[in-house]
């Protein structure tokens, strides 16, 4: 057994599509009208087809129950492109103990989108703001061999 991708019931395909393509860069791969998968692992389904499906018509958006997390290296000019659009916010820019900056915003049917600072991004950062390695470790949280590989690019011990 594989996992395959997530699926998000939504109201309006297009709309949909604009959105993930716009904010998020996803690519349509497969597009058969009801269903379209983006690159990336998510699939869209229309509402009326998805309600079909699991014999309901009880869909609930927004739940709140989840979400699709994306990692971005550069969450300054990420913030700055969703200036272009009409977004709606779970919450603006915020940053986690552990130094990880994310924000989190809806797509048009109410599911929740995370963007967060991809983690080799937030060693770069406390380094270059003049953290030593060992005091980004503490700051973090994190074994300094981590520090130290994000510092390498050695993605393998992450």
């Amino acid at each position: 057994m594989r996992y395959i991708s997530t699926l998000l019931a939504v109201s309006d395909m297009e709309k949909s599509k604009r959105f993930y393509h716009d904010v998020l860069g996803l690519d349509v791969v497969n597009d058969f009208g009801a269903n379209v998968t983006l690159d990336g692992g998510i699939a869209l389904q229309t509402i009326e087809t998805w309600e079909s499906f699991i014999r309901t018509d009880n869909i609930i958006l927004p739940n709140h129950a989840g979400e699709l997390y994306f990692e971005e290296e550069n969450m300054d000019a990420f913030c700055r492109h969703l200036e272009g659009f009409k977004i709606h916010y779970v919450h603006e820019l915020t940053e986690h103990r552990w130094g990880q900056r994310v924000i989190r915003f809806y797509d048009p049917d109410g599911h929740i989108i995370e963007v967060g600072e991809n983690m080799d991004a937030v060693v770069h950062r406390f380094i270059q703001q003049g953290l030593t390695e060992e005091a980004t470790a503490a700051r973090m949280d994190v074994p300094l061999d981590y520090i130290i590989s994000c510092l390498k690019g050695d993605a393998s011990v992450q």
